[in-house]
C-alpha cells in the first residue's frame, strides 16, 4: 500500500468514525462513548499525514507510535460499544475489522522502521 493510499484510507476511517458517532443512539453512555472514540479515532489520519513530513527516522518513529496508540484505542472503544451491547456487533463488524487492520498496518511499519534504523546505526 502506497503512503497516499493509507493517507486516503485513514481519512476514510476517520470519516466513518464521525458518521458512527452522529448516529449513536442518545443515552448517556453512548455520549460519553461517543465522545472518546471521535476524540481517538478522528486524529488518526491526521497523526499519519504528519508522520509522512517527519524530519528523521527518529521523528517519524515516534509520530508512528502516536498514529498507532489511536487507532488501538478507537479498536477498544469499538470493542467497548459492542460488548456492552450498545451497538450490535454485526452493525460495527467492518469498520472493527478496519480498525483492527489499521493497528496492523501501523505496528508492522514501526517494527520495519525500527530495524531499518537500528541497521543505520
Amino acid at each position: 500500500m502506497t503512503e497516499e493510499q493509507l493517507k486516503t484510507r485513514t481519512k476514510q476511517f476517520a470519516l466513518r468514525i464521525v458518521k458512527l458517532s452522529a448516529a449513536l443512539p442518545r443515552s448517556r453512555e453512548c455520549d460519553v462513548v461517543g465522545r472518546q472514540i471521535l476524540r481517538s479515532g478522528t486524529p488518526v489520519g491526521a497523526n499519519y499525514r504528519s508522520a509522512c513530513r517527519a524530519r528523521s527516522t527518529a521523528d517519524f518513529i515516534s509520530k508512528l507510535g502516536i498514529v498507532l496508540e489511536a487507532a488501538d484505542e478507537t479498536l477498544y472503544w469499538l470493542e467497548i460499544l459492542i460488548e456492552s451491547n450498545l451497538v450490535p456487533g454485526k452493525r460495527l463488524s467492518d469498520l472493527l475489522n478496519e480498525a483492527d487492520e489499521l493497528v496492523a498496518i501501523f505496528v508492522a511499519s514501526l517494527v520495519t522502521s525500527k530495524n531499518n534504523k537500528s541497521k543505520i546505526l
